[in-house]
C-alpha cells in the first residue's frame, strides 16, 4: 500500500510533455505546471502562431508567460525523490538467472558484489565485510562476480591452479609439477600473467597505432573525396562552358551559311526574275506588232495598204537565247556537300579525342595507400599484357609472334602510310596506354635497344629532340648494351655504369609518378628510378640506334601471366 502511495505521488508531480518527474517545475497562469524546458520547447513551436496555449486545458495566452521555477514545487519533487529511494524494493538486491549469487546467503540469495580468488567464493555487501575487517583476509585477492571460480580449481589435485605449464600453456596447481607435468617450465600465474600482460599491452600499443593510422586514412579518404566532388564539380562546369562555345560557334556558323545561301537566293531570284520581266514585256510588244501586222494585211485598198505600211514601227532588238543562262541547282547542293565534310571531320576528332578523355576521366582511382612492390612477386601482381602497334613501327622494323617481338632490319619494309608512324627513329609505341600501376618485362638481344615509355602525341618525324626517346619531355628511355646502361630524360642523361642488363622491368605507377627499371636475372637489381609528374596516358616503348648497319637486334614482350 506504501508503495501504492508513492507511485500516486509521482503521478501527480509528473510534467504532462515527458511524462517524468518535474524538473524545474514551473506553473502557468491556468494552474497546470510543466518541465521548464518541455513547456519552452513546447511553446517554441508555436511562435509562428503568436498564440500560446496550456497542453493539458488548451487555455490560450495572447503574450507568452514569463516563466519562474516554481521553488515549493521544486522542494516537494526533491523530498519525493528521497523517499522513492528509501522505498525501493528490495527486488533490486536479488541475485536473478544471469547474476552471480552470494554464496554465503541462505534462502533467497542477494547479488554478489565481489568474488574471492582464494576463497573461491562470491560475497554480496553484508557477508564481504569480513574481508575488508578482519586481518586474515587481507590478502586475498578480490575480483568483479564471477560465475567460473571452479575452473581455477585442479580437477586431478582438488587444489587452487596458482601455477602456469609453459611447455602445455596451462593452468595448473602446486602439486602438478610432481607428476604429470614434472621437468616443464613452470612459473606462478602471476609472474605468466605479467609477461602476457606485457605482450597485451603491446598488441594494444599496436592496435592504438593501427587505429589512429586508419584515422588518418579516413581523414586522407574525406579530404580526397572534397577533392575529387571539387575537382569533378569544377571540371563539369568546366567542360559546360566549352561545350556552350562550341554549341554557339556551332551555331553561329549555321546561321551564317543560311544567311549567306538566303542571300545568294535572293541574288538569283532577282536575276531570274529580271530577266523574265524583259521577256514578257518583249512578248507584248511582239503580240502588238503581230496585231498591227495582221490588222494591215486585211486592208482591201492596195493604195491604203501602201500608205499604211511605212507608219509601221520598227521592232527592237530581240534578246537573245544565249543571254539567258540557267545554272544548276548544284551550286547549293555543294553547300550541303562542303557542310557534310565538316560534320564528318568534327566526328572523326571527337571520336579520336573522346578515347583520351575517357581514359583520363577512368584513371580516377581513389584507395588507401598501398606500399610499393618490393619483390618479384610483389611486382607481378601488377603485370599488364602489352602489344606493340603496327601503325607506330619504323618501316625497318619487323614485328612478329602476335606484335610481341621486334627486330630490326636493314631491309625496309611494306607499312602502310599511317600518321602515327615513326619516319626517322627506328622506334615503335605499344597499343595499350598505361594507367594506374604496371609491369612489364623486355627481352633484349644484341646492343643498342632501347626500353621507353612516352606519350602517344610525341613527334613522328622532325628533329632529334622532337621524334627520339629520352631527347624530350613526352618520352625517356634506358639503353642496355654490353657496357652497362644509361638512362635519358628530357636530354639529361644518367649513367649507370657497371650493369648490363638482357631483360628489364619496367614499373610504372602512373599515380605516384615512379618510373623504375630492374636488371632481372636470379635476382631483380634496380637500375634506375624516375620521380616526375605524368600528365597523360603513358606507351611502353622499344628503340634501336645503330651507328653501324653491321648488326640486327630485337627485343621482345615477355609473358607474365
Amino acid at each position: 500500500m506504501a508503495q501504492k502511495g508513492v507511485q500516486l505521488d509521482r503521478e501527480t508531480f509528473s510534467c504532462l510533455i515527458c511524462l517524468n518527474l518535474l524538473k524545474d517545475p514551473v506553473t502557468v497562469s491556468c494552474g497546470h505546471s510543466y518541465c521548464m524546458k518541455c513547456i519552452k520547447s513546447h511553446w517554441d513551436t508555436e511562435d509562428e502562431k503568436t498564440v500560446y496555449s496550456c497542453p493539458q486545458c488548451r487555455q490560450a495566452f495572447t503574450a507568452r508567460p514569463d516563466l519562474r521555477k516554481n521553488t515549493m514545487l521544486a522542494d516537494l519533487v526533491e523530498e519525493l525523490k528521497k523517499t522513492e529511494l528509501q522505498a525501493a524494493p528490495a527486488d533490486h538486491c536479488y541475485a536473478g538467472s544471469e547474476d552471480v549469487a552470494c554464496d554465503v546467503c541462505t534462502g533467497r540469495k542477494l547479488k554478489a558484489c565481489k568474488s574471492c580468488l582464494q576463497c573461491l567464493a562470491s560475497y554480496c555487501e553484508k557477508h564481504l565485510q569480513p574481508h575488508f575487517e578482519l586481518p586474515v583476509f587481507k590478502k586475498h585477492k578480490l575480483v568483479e562476480p564471477s560465475k567460473k571460480l571452479q575452473e581455477n580449481i585442479c580437477s586431478r589435485h582438488d587444489e587452487v591452479m596458482k601455477m602456469f605449464c609453459r611447455t602445455d600453456q596451462q593452468s595448473i596447481c602446486y602439486l602438478c609439477p610432481v607428476d604429470e607435468h614434472k621437468g616443464h617450465d613452470t612459473v606462478s600465474a602471476a609472474v605468466e600473467r605479467s609477461e602476457k600482460q606485457k605482450e597485451l599491452e603491446v598488441s594494444r600499443q599496436n592496435i592504438q597505432q593501427r587505429i589512429q593510422d586508419r584515422e588518418k586514412d579516413v581523414k586522407l579518404l574525406q579530404q580526397e573525396v572534397k577533392a575529387i566532388n571539387g575537382s569533378a564539380d569544377k571540371t563539369v562546369g568546366n567542360s559546360e562552358k566549352i561545350f556552350i562555345e562550341l554549341i554557339r560557334l556551332m551555331e553561329k556558323r549555321r546561321s551564317d551559311v543560311k544567311q549567306q545561301v538566303r542571300s545568294q537566293q535572293q541574288i538569283e531570284v532577282s536575276r531570274v526574275r529580271e530577266l523574265q520581266e524583259k521577256l514578257e514585256q518583249e512578248i507584248t510588244e511582239l503580240k502588238r506588232r503581230d496585231a498591227e501586222l495582221e490588222k494591215i494585211s486585211h486592208t482591201q485598198d492596195h493604195n491604203q495598204f501602201l500608205h499604211d505600211y511605212p507608219s509601221l514601227s520598227t521592232l527592237s532588238e530581240s534578246t537573245h537565247s544565249s543571254s539567258i543562262k540557267i545554272r544548276p541547282l548544284r551550286v547549293f547542293e555543294d553547300v550541303t556537300a562542303a557542310v557534310s565534310e565538316v560534320r564528318d571531320k568534327l566526328q572523326d576528332i571527337l571520336r579520336e579525342k573522346w578515347t583520351n578523355i575517357s581514359q583520363t576521366v577512368t584513371e580516377v582511382d581513389v584507395s588507401l595507400s598501398e606500399p610499393q612492390p618490393k619483390t618479384r612477386a610483389d611486382f607481378l601482381k601488377y603485370s599488364c599484357d602489352i602489344t606493340l602497334d603496327p601503325n607506330t613501327a619504323h618501316t625497318q622494323l619487323l614485328l612478329s609472334d602476335g606484335n610481341r617481338k621486334v627486330r630490326y632490319t636493314f631491309q625496309t619494309h611494306l607499312y602502310s602510310s599511317h600518321p602515327d608512324r615513326f619516319t626517322e627513329r627506328y622506334q615503335v609505341l605499344s597499343k595499350e596506354s598505361l594507367t594506374g600501376r604496371c609491369y612489364w618485362e623486355i627481352k633484349c638481344r644484341g646492343e643498342g635497344v632501347s626500353v621507353a615509355v612516352a606519350y602517344k602525341n610525341i613527334s613522328r618525324a622532325g628533329s632529334w629532340n622532337e621524334s627520339a626517346f629520352g631527347h624530350n619531355d613526352k618520352s625517356c628511355r634506358l639503353d642496355c648494351d654490353y657496357n652497362g646502361c644509361v638512362f635519358y630524360y628530357n636530354n639529361l642523361i644518367t649513367l649507370v655504369l657497371g650493369t648490363q642488363s638482357f631483360r628489364v622491368g619496367v614499373y610504372l605507377d602512373r599515380r605516384a609518378g615512379i618510373l623504375s627499371f630492374y636488371n632481372i636475372s636470379k635476382t631483380m637489381t634496380l637500375l634506375h628510378r624516375e620521380k616526375t609528374t605524368f600528365t597523360q596516358p603513358l606507351h611502353a616503348g622499344l628503340g634501336f640506334d645503330y651507328t653501324f648497319d653491321s648488326f640486327e637486334g630485337s627485343a621482345e614482350l615477355c609473358k607474365l601471366k
